[in-house]
Formats: structure tokens, C-alpha cells, sequence
């Protein structure tokens, strides 16, 4: 009896309040549509001269944003009518019925998405501009614990993160999606001020000089950045680069780098004993001085942590084709590859220093990527990784996993995993070969020594690894 008393209150509380709601978002949806058009806001759109066939449609932010508030809140209410312990059918009838709700407005946002604007490149006689959005975020949208969808204040970046609908609405191209989604780092959304900054620039006009905060960004997780509409600054005087029998170990033109961002404004000051503590860089200190010195020498196991390269290829004849150097580098692990038919991409940041410029103008492949980014190969497919002197005692045991197995990933079985140099400390060195070990590869080569350059009480760690075959 008392399990009927309780019930008969519920469901007419239950019945009242979706009769309450449903009206309710209803009532909201259409004063969105008709009436959002008249409140204040900066349009982020592109002015086209008015004797342009072509208009385009223009809708204010305000629509998505309160639809996007909408579906949260319904998500919300959805949340908490699934933790209820009642096993009431008016409970669930009425769950259902917000669900479809819910349904409705994702589609809706949808559809709001792709009537955004497609924007083709202005000709000759059409104007673009991208005006920026400066509003703050309401201040219930904060008290209320719901992300304020619009993130970013740059009209840009709304543009570029809005999703790309196919040029024929509704249909799919080859890649099987009727609109392409561009992506943008999750941590982007915690630095809005500085993306907003990288975004701001004039559309078709010339990028800011401003590598050194992308690099900062990327750094920081904000990766991938958005890409942008505007032309890269190039060297004002920049001259043909040196033929490919020639540029693997002679120094680049000065006048082929931009050297702005740089504390060296010449490539003398990168290597000149002169300037050691004002280069602007300190990891791989003498990178730029493009010598084959300590890869073909032959080393003294009892107190080199060094393999050669020779030494390393013996391990598998004519097997090792193409690969990844992820180090501090100019370039030089690939030059060496490259003389014996080995093709590498050399990944690296430009540490204080011109390293990408440099590892181009050699005729090689840069690849600029962060520690944190995932590598842009597929499943399977390198024959060797290596890595010196960069994974080191500085690093995380969880952040070296994720390194380690995406390295794994790439490679294919069979492949080598080159570890070249890995220091730490006395007192760290089992933590990290612990990681190594749990990898299950095979050691074919595998050596440990004192690092004698500091305080002694710091060791080298080097190792030839083979993945094995897993199905």
C-alpha cells in the first residue's frame, strides 16, 4: 500500500512537468530562430560586393550557442533521470520522450551547422574580412558548470572549426562523411587568449611572424593547431639550395633562413665557440656543426654507450629501408642513413635554434612534431625508430609508455627500436629499463655505462631492440 501512495505523486509530478517542458523547449527553439537575428552581436562573415549572384546565408552565433546550452541542459536532465532507483513506467515513458527531445536538437544543431557558409577564395574584385568576436562569456553559463561552447573569441577560428560540409549537401564523398570536421588540440580550448592571437591575421594576406607561439602552443598541447588562411613569410633574398651531392654536409646560405625568432641572426653564431652562451639553445649543442664525427668511429664498449651505425645495419642486411630519427637534430643520423640507402624523417622542434630549416636545406625530411602529438605514420609500416639523447631522465614513466607503444605502433615486425644514449640517474636507471623490458622486444644489442661528463652518478643507457611479430 504505501508503495501505491508514494507512486500516484510521482507520476503526476512526472506528467505535469513534461507537459511544462515540452512547450517550454518548444517555445525556445522558435524565439531562437525568429527573433535571435534582432539582438547584438559581431558577425563573423564574409562581406562580398553587393552585385554578387552568389549571397550567401548568414546566421548569427546566437542560434548555435543556444541550441548547444539546449542540449546540454537536456542532457543534463537525461543524466539524472537514469541515476533514479524508481522503477516507475512513467519514469521511463517520460526518459523517452526527453530522449527524443535530445534527438531532435542534435539534429537540428546539425543542420544549423551545415547551412553555415561555404567560403570560396575571393576573386579580384571581392572583398574578405574576418572581424573577431569580443563578447565575454555569460556569466550563467559559468555559475551553472556548462561550458561555454564558444571558446574562442576569433571569427576565424569559428570558422575553421565549424564543420566542412561537402560542396553537394548530403551526400558523401569517398571518404564515406558528408562534412569534414578540421581538427584542433583539446588543451586549445584552455588557452583561448593566445590561440585567439594566432588565429587573428587577414584572410589572403601574409601570416604574422609568429612560429615561435604556434611552437609554444604545440609545446603546451594545443595540438594540432588550426590551420590558417594566409601566406607563410619566406626569406626576402632566399637562393637555390645546394645540389643533393653537395648539401648533406656544407653549411646553408644565411639568406635562406628566416632568422627573426632567432637570438643567432647567422649561421656562424650557431657554431662558434664565441657564442656558447647566448645562442638561444643548449640541447644537441654542437648539431649545427654538420660533421660525420662519432658515427663512424669504432667504440670502446667499456665506456662508449655508442653503437655505429655499420654495426647496427650488420643486424639486419638490406632490411632496414625507411625509418624515424626522434631526437634534437639538424639532419645529421639521416645523412649518414641517407649515404647508405636509407631513407629517415628526422622529428624534431626548433629548439632555440633554425634545426627544421636546416635539416631541409641538407635535402632531407623534417618532421616537426611534438613529444605529445601522435606520429602521423600507420600501423606497421617503418623499419627502424631511433631516438638520441632526448627521451631522458626528465621524463614520466606514464608519458614514456605512451612514447614507447606508439613508437611500436609504426614500426613493423621485426623492426629495430634504436635507443641511443637514454641518461638518468643512478637510482632511476631500473625504473626506466623496467619500461623497456615490458615492450617484450628481443635485445640484439644492449649496453650500460657510467655518463662521466657531470656529477657522476648518472648513466647511459643504449639498446638495439626487435619487435616481435603479435596476431
Amino acid at each position: 500500500m504505501q508503495r501505491q501512495s508514494t507512486f500516484k505523486p510521482l507520476k503526476w509530478h512526472l506528467r505535469c512537468l513534461l507537459i511544462i517542458l515540452c512547450p517550454l523547449i518548444l517555445i525556445s527553439l522558435f524565439s531562437i530562430v525568429f527573433f535571435s537575428s534582432g539582438l547584438s552581436y559581431n558577425q563573423f562573415i564574409f562581406t562580398i560586393k553587393a552585385n554578387n549572384s552568389n549571397s550567401q546565408l548568414i546566421l548569427p552565433y546566437t542560434i548555435q550557442t543556444q541550441v548547444f546550452s539546449l542540449q546540454a541542459q537536456v542532457g543534463v536532465l537525461l543524466e539524472q533521470l537514469h541515476s533514479e532507483s524508481s522503477e516507475s513506467k512513467a519514469v521511463a515513458k517520460f526518459s523517452d520522450q526527453i530522449l527524443d527531445i535530445a534527438i531532435a536538437l542534435d539534429k537540428l544543431a546539425d543542420s544549423l551547422s551545415g547551412l553555415q557558409r561555404s567560403n570560396p577564395p575571393p576573386s579580384s574584385n571581392e572583398i574578405s574580412n574576418v572581424d573577431e568576436d569580443l563578447s565575454e562569456p555569460e556569466e550563467s553559463d559559468l555559475e551553472d558548470g556548462i561550458m561555454n561552447r564558444k571558446v574562442f573569441n576569433s571569427g576565424e577560428l569559428l570558422n575553421y572549426t565549424l564543420p566542412q560540409s561537402n560542396r553537394l549537401s548530403g551526400k558523401k564523398h569517398f571518404l564515406g562523411v558528408e562534412a569534414i570536421n578540421p581538427s584542433v588540440g583539446q588543451v586549445c580550448a584552455k588557452m583561448g587568449v593566445n590561440i585567439d592571437h594566432f588565429m587573428t591575421y587577414k584572410v589572403y594576406g601574409m601570416c604574422p611572424d609568429d612560429w615561435d607561439i604556434a611552437q609554444k602552443l604545440i609545446i603546451s598541447g594545443c595540438d594540432p593547431l588550426p590551420r590558417r588562411r594566409c601566406f607563410s613569410r619566406t626569406p626576402a633574398n632566399y637562393s637555390k639550395p645546394l645540389h643533393i651531392t653537395t648539401s648533406l654536409w656544407s653549411q646553408p646560405s644565411d639568406v635562406n633562413i628566416l632568422w627573426n625568432r632567432y637570438k643567432c641572426k647567422d649561421y656562424s653564431c650557431l657554431v662558434s665557440n664565441e657564442t656558447t652562451d647566448r645562442r638561444g639553445f643548449f640541447k644537441c649543442a654542437d648539431c649545427f656543426n654538420l660533421s660525420k664525427r662519432g658515427w663512424d668511429s669504432p667504440t670502446n664498449e667499456s665506456n662508449s654507450a655508442e653503437f655505429t651505425i655499420d654495426e647496427v645495419l650488420r643486424l639486419k642486411p638490406g632490411e632496414i629501408r625507411i625509418g624515424l630519427d626522434f631526437s634534437p637534430t639538424t639532419g645529421t643520423f639521416a645523412a649518414m642513413m641517407r649515404e647508405r640507402n636509407v631513407t629517415i624523417a628526422s622529428a624534431t622542434l626548433n629548439l632555440g635554434a633554425p634545426f627544421n630549416e636546416v635539416i631541409a636545406l641538407r635535402g632531407l625530411l623534417p618532421l616537426y612534431i611534438s613529444v605529445g602529438s601522435r606520429l602521423p605514420f600507420f600501423d606497421n609500416t617503418l623499419d627502424i625508430v631511433h631516438s638520441t639523447l632526448f627521451l631522458d631522465g626528465w621524463i614520466g614513466t606514464q608519458l614514456l609508455q605512451f612514447v614507447l607503444f606508439d613508437w611500436n605502433r609504426v614500426l613493423r615486425p621485426k623492426g629495430i627500436l634504436w635507443v641511443d644514449r637514454f641518461f638518468c640517474k643512478k637510482d632511476d636507471m631500473k625504473l626506466y629499463l623496467d619500461e623497456f623490458s615490458r615492450l617484450g622486444y628481443r635485445k640484439l644489442l644492449w649496453r650500460i655505462v657510467p655518463k662521466t661528463d657531470k656529477l657522476g652518478n648518472e648513466l647511459f643507457f643504449s639498446a638495439v631492440l626487435e619487435k616481435p611479430s603479435r596476431s
